[in-house]
């Protein structure tokens, strides 16, 4: 009833299912992690993708400055709110 009292509540969670629905199709053709790291790995991705991409940062090059900084052992890149 959450929507009746407050009008700007969406109806639906569709936003919520349609930004899921690449890791579940990845999911189900892959069959998966068989491995608590790997599941670990696509959670962690799955995220940074996600943000860079409500963020409108292309989440590759966000990952792979990130990789490239770690690995000259500087700090990470943040994402950056929108204006």
């Amino acid at each position: 009833m959450r929507v009746v009292e407050t009008p700007t509540h969406p109806l639906t969670n569709n936003t919520a299912e349609r930004s899921l629905r690449h890791w579940v199709i990845l999911r189900k053709v892959t069959f998966g992690s068989r491995h608590e790291q790997g599941s670990r790995v696509v959670a962690l991705l799955a995220s940074v993708i996600g943000s860079a991409r409500l963020r409108q940062v292309n989440p590759w090059s966000f990952i792979a400055q990130a990789v490239a900084n770690r690995r000259k052992n500087l700090a990470v890149p943040v994402l950056t709110m929108l204006a």
